[in-house]
């Protein structure tokens, strides 16, 4: 059978992505109900249910982290739990465990938070690693395994993982191999002026409108399928794969001071969620087609946790996204 791929017919895909992402808008007017600007953040969760990722959010307290994500599981017809990480805190607590039952002389299983659509793991770095890997595994397999039987979790399943960036008594730092399980790290800022202003009126009010769910189920599964159908050209992946490839190694791409600063590249996991957050950036703008445009919308966040640095590079206040930003500037935009 020959390849159809070049011959895409982008205005009947265009014409399909317009009629299947009409929700977004519809989503996210439903989100400013209740959160007041942190548009990036907004989007991101949506690129995150979209793409079938998690989100690792990374902010002072106080900026409506929780908020969000219960909001966006309202607006959506899913459960919603959270999970506060403490340093007491065990596998079980999370997934859940066998409890005995004297009146049948038996073991139930008890479920635990992470049945639910949507998860807050709240400051997921207070927690030790027995209890992180529990819930990565959760993540990757999405599945869950309580004595001696394997329970799928609930489609669509999205962790939403804070972490404090000030205190790090008590912490435990995730190792880079798990942060490489979420598919974006967002870092979120304080508000402008006016948006706290109006957040502080809000908040002394006392009444937050209600969020009315608008979205099914059914109707995120079935935008995941149409994602996947967006166009995405040949030039943009290897546009992808360049700014992976520099990643790893710089001097290829006309960067050899990188290579001292960079201690590990991107993982092949980076390649994929970029290509795949992309996509989504492409499908919440209503476009059928990624542009160049795309793919450095999203690769700060898609990047900034699966890029190392060096001693050299923080001794000289290098970080992620100053690498990031080399190379994207220097890799040829198609």
């Amino acid at each position: 059978m020959e390849e159809q791929y070049p011959t895409v017919d982008i205005r009947a895909i265009n014409e399909k992505i317009e009629k299947e992402s009409a929700f977004v808008d519809l989503l996210t007017l439903e989100m400013k109900k209740v959160i007041v600007g942190q548009k990036h953040m907004v989007e991101r969760l949506l690129i995150g249910l979209l793409g079938n990722g998690h989100i690792l959010l990374e902010g002072v307290p106080g900026l409506a982290k929780t908020l969000a994500i219960n909001t966006l599981s309202k607006a959506v017809k899913g459960s919603f739990s959270r999970v506060q990480f403490t340093p007491d805190l065990l596998p079980a607590d999370v997934v859940g465990t066998m409890i005995y039952n004297m009146k049948d002389n038996d073991f139930a299983i008890k479920k635990g938070p992470i049945f639910a659509n949507f998860v807050l793991a709240d400051e997921i770095n207070r927690a030790p690693a027995k209890v992180q890997s529990a819930l990565l595994e959760a993540m990757q397999e999405h599945q869950v395994t309580i004595g001696e039987t394997t329970f799928k979790l609930p489609e669509p399943f999205l962790v939403m993982a804070t972490q404090n960036p000030i205190e790090q008594e008590g912490t435990y730092p995730l190792p880079e191999a798990q942060v490489d399980r979420f598919m974006l790290k967002t870092v979120i800022d304080y508000p402008k002026l006016a948006e706290e202003q109006l957040i502080m009126r809000n908040s002394l009010k006392g009444s937050y409108e209600k969020v009315n769910p608008v979205v099914s189920l059914e109707e995120i599964l079935s935008a995941r399928e149409a994602v996947k159908e967006v166009y995405m050209d040949e030039k943009i992946e290897k546009y992808i794969l360049d700014i992976v490839f520099a990643t790893r190694s710089p001097e290829d791409y006309r960067l050899p001071d990188l290579k001292q600063l960079i201690s590990f590249g991107a993982s092949p996991r980076g390649s994929i969620n970029l290509a795949m957050a992309s996509k989504c950036y492409a499908f919440i703008k209503r476009r059928g087609y990624v542009i160049p445009e795309d793919v450095r919308a999203v690769v700060h966040d898609v990047l900034r946790h699966r890029v190392g640095i060096t001693y050299e590079a923080e001794a000289e206040n290098i970080t992620s996204v100053d690498i990031i930003n080399k190379i994207v500037n220097e890799v040829e935009v198609p």
